[in-house]
């Protein structure tokens, strides 16, 4: 069984919960501002992008030699029209130098949190995307996934959080648009 601790209250939050629940593994919900003792070998950062900083400076030394899952799509806010990391970077790579003593991953940024709960977009299963350096990491969080439910892909290295926040980016502009519905999403089919 693994611990899975969630940073954070909100919908994402609470839909990868009900998938870490469903496969009989342990969530344990932390909020931002608490000084809970963060337990989990896998922690999920459901904040915004600018949340980040904030809870490395508090905790940075508690998420050493933890996987840290970085689930943020860095728009700008204040337009809905860009990114706020270099085209050539991601928010995960910045976290990752943040964090050195720590396996950082980026996941679900590319999922609303209807379509982890529901577990399918459309007609097919949802999918969450994972990227990162550390290939065991990897595994288990695929295998957290995999157990509540929802299908996991590795995306490859880390250097594909950029590719991966630039999906989640155009779905998230999309939804805001009501081109698309927060149900809906990208779907994998293999």
């Amino acid at each position: 069984m693994t611990t899975v601790s969630i940073i954070g209250n909100g919908n994402m939050g609470t839909a990868i919960g009900g998938i870490v629940a469903a496969g009989g593994n342990t969530v344990e919900f932390i909020g931002r501002d608490t000084a809970q003792q963060i337990t989990g070998d896998i922690v999920v950062l459901a904040v915004p992008h600018f949340a980040i900083d904030e809870i490395v400076a508090a905790r940075g030394g508690e998420l050493a030699g933890k996987v840290v899952v970085d689930i943020t799509n860095p728009l700008d806010f204040s337009t809905f029209d860009s990114l706020v990391v270099p085209a050539d970077g991601s928010r995960a790579s910045e976290l990752a130098a943040a964090l050195p003593d720590a396996k950082v991953l980026k996941a679900f940024n590319t999922n609303f949190a209807a379509t982890l709960a529901a577990k399918t977009v459309g007609a097919n299963p949802t999918t969450v995307l994972i990227a990162g350096d550390d290939d065991d990491a990897k595994l288990a969080l695929a295998e957290v996934v995999r157990a509540g439910g929802v299908n996991a892909v590795d995306a490859g290295r880390l250097s594909r959080a950029r590719e991966l926040e630039a999906v989640g980016f155009l779905q998230l502009t999309l939804a805001v648009q009501e081109k698309v519905g927060w149900d809906a999403g990208i779907a994998l089919v293999a």
